[in-house]
């Protein structure tokens, strides 16, 4: 089941990239072919103020794939180094690339070839040197300890199969005192209380909805990983009736009785000793 959900993501995540450089742009959360679950296109993309879109070519904003801001919410400085975790078509490791220099640099993470070539033409187009787009899993880092000063990610850690994975690299690869800063959706109540033909909708996983993980239980294990200074803010509540694959007011019900919010993650590696 993990696998064929894994290979699933990368092949919409694959489509879109596609799609984005053929013209046929979509949006995670809302895009990833026509059977995807969430239209948020316009939450992602109000995310980002004008200046940001403009610091970007036209291809890495219109694959905005995310639900949130990660940049902002990291508060990056120069010199420091990011890891975005899922980087898609690269627009939060470039704005971060920008925001770390001069001295810092920005890894993008991507499991999915197409979205990495995606990613490094739009590197070369808005001319950052000091952004680096790493292929691999978001469950196995290929970064060494403490090696990062921020861990950033946009609606992607909720795709995962394994997030206590996940997290526990992520706490692997940041430094002493590191940030991690992500923007992802969660459940607000009790997860079980779905049906099940909701919670095995593999194109609501693709949309970023049922792989999320309920507020309570993301906070629970950012502190099993280690992590002090644990917060999970909700940005926004989805309407149940915007998320395509929900095809009967059962299911809508559903997530009407436990909603699903784009939310604002937040916690912080303690200092050595």
């Amino acid at each position: 089941m993990r696998e064929g959900l894994r290979d699933r993501v990368r092949e919409k995540y694959a489509e879109l990239a596609v799609a984005v450089e053929s013209g046929d742009e979509g949006s995670c959360c809302g895009g990833c072919g026509e059977d995807v679950a969430v239209r948020v296109s316009d939450l992602s993309g109000a995310s980002y103020s004008e200046s940001e879109r403009g610091e970007l070519p036209l291809l890495a904003a219109e694959a905005s794939l995310g639900c949130g801001n990660p940049v902002a919410l990291a508060d990056l400085s120069p010199g420091e180094v990011v890891l975005d975790l899922g980087s898609g078509g690269g627009i939060d490791v470039l704005l971060s690339a920008r925001r770390v220099a001069p001295g810092g640099k920005a890894y993008g993470l991507d499991m999915t070839d197409e979205m990495l070539e995606l990613a490094r033409k739009n590197r070369e187009e808005a001319g950052v040197g000091n952004a680096v787009f790493l292929k691999g899993e978001i469950e196995a880092v290929p970064l060494p300890d403490a090696h990062v000063d921020v861990v950033i990610s946009n609606c992607v850690v909720n795709l995962s199969t394994d997030k206590p994975r996940v997290i526990s690299e992520a706490f692997r690869v940041l430094k002493p005192g590191g940030r991690f800063a992500v923007s992802d959706v969660v459940f607000l109540g009790d997860k079980k209380d779905l049906p099940e033909e909701v919670l095995e909708t593999v194109g609501l996983w693709t949309g970023c909805v049922v792989g999320a993980l309920e507020k309570g239980e993301y906070e629970g294990l950012l502190a099993a990983a280690g992590f002090e200074d644990v917060s999970v803010e909700v940005t926004n509540v989805y309407d149940p009736e915007t998320i395509e694959d929900l095809d009967t007011e059962e299911k809508r019900a559903a997530l009407r009785e436990v909603p699903a919010a784009s939310a604002f993650v937040r916690a912080r590696k303690p200092e050595a000793g």
